[in-house]
């Protein structure tokens, strides 16, 4: 095992490490124990080949098979990942659980479906009982072939909007175990890192507003509705709603993230559509990690349509405006503003 290059990122008091290692992930030392080991995996498809991760797993006494059969948390459908129930078995492993990310194939390069992996840790990392101790591997970069500095420049980027937009994950390990890729990966970061170093430029200022709305865009007629009753009822209220379709990656913009963390509420409109919208998910994700983060109550649902709804939109009290219920809209469009200071 050895150290190749960390990066600090300071939130005030609040310190959040990036680690590359060169080394086996399943070898790491009771220090190094992490919360989470990131598995990543083809749908559906736990062969422990001989090189491979879950081929480490399998000679350590751990089936990803088996674990796959009686899942803590299945969450495939909408974040393309599923949490295994805490391995207890061997004793000495450095992991409590595992998350198993499965891109299906039609979510885009590899490149492109990083972000989706901090998208499946949101609801962890952020729940009742945090995961702060993260690690994985350089996903992609074995079966999937994908170029060694392209996933090590799209796990960073990531890794640095959510690290410093408050998602609480204080330390994360990237593990490579080839030397020679270890070695192209060290000169990859290392560039990565004094660019961001290097960019310290200020941040731009972004006007307030009461509401940001997160939705789908299959559901503009209704979110059309609640906001001509929001706007009856109180004139004045600053509403931030996009007005046109994110396109992958957009959701990343310091825009976004500007936006939500300048708003009082975020009401999030819950459908069929919403669930399986990535621009959705990553401003729900973005609302929940400030959330997290300042321990105030930001969001405010609203169930517009009814869906299966993964474990960590469920336990948000919603007001229920099912199956677009006129009346409850505006009952919820009531509520809301209420609870928005008339400045």
């Amino acid at each position: 095992m050895q150290l190749l290059d960390s990066l600090s990122i300071n939130r005030g008091n609040d310190e959040r490490v990036i680690e590359l290692w060169q080394g086996d992930l399943t070898g790491l030392t009771h220090e190094q124990a992490v919360d989470i080991l990131v598995v990543s995996a083809y749908p559906n498809d736990y062969y422990p080949s001989r090189h491979s991760l879950m081929g480490a797993l399998h000679h350590k006494g751990v089936s990803v098979q088996k674990l796959s059969e009686n899942k803590l948390v299945d969450l495939r459908q909408t974040c393309s990942c599923w949490l295994s129930q805490p391995i207890t078995s061997p004793a000495s492993l450095p992991f409590k659980q595992l998350l198993c990310f499965e891109p299906s194939n039609n979510n885009g390069s590899p490149a492109d479906v990083v972000g989706d992996i901090f998208r499946s840790l949101v609801p962890f990392v952020c729940g009742p009982n945090p995961m702060t101790r993260v690690a994985m591997p350089l996903v992609s970069t074995g079966a999937a072939r994908a170029p060694v500095v392209d996933m090590m420049e799209a796990l960073f980027t990531a890794a640095v909007n959510w690290l410093e937009h408050g998602l609480p994950i204080r330390r994360l390990i990237l593990m490579e175990q080839s030397r020679y890729k270890a070695a192209e990966l060290k000169g990859a970061f290392a560039i990565l890192k004094r660019n961001y170093l290097r960019a310290a430029s200020p941040v731009k200022t972004i006007a307030r507003y009461d509401l940001f709305i997160s939705y789908s865009h299959k559901n503009r007629p209704e979110v059309e509705f609640m906001m001509a009753e929001l706007k009856r009822l109180r004139p004045n209220l600053r509403i931030f709603i996009d007005q046109g379709e994110l396109q992958t990656g957009e959701a990343w913009q310091e825009k976004l993230y500007r936006s939500i963390d300048n708003v009082y509420k975020v009401l999030a409109v819950y459908s069929p559509d919403y669930l399986v919208s990535k621009a959705c998910q990553e401003e729900y994700n973005i609302a929940l990690t400030l959330h997290a983060k300042t321990h105030q109550d930001l969001l405010f649902p609203i169930y517009l349509y009814s869906a299966d709804l993964p474990p960590h939109f469920s336990k948000w009290q919603y007001m229920d405006c099912r199956e677009g219920n006129q009346e409850a809209m505006r009952q919820a469009c009531a509520r809301l503003v209420r609870l928005i200071p008339d400045e």
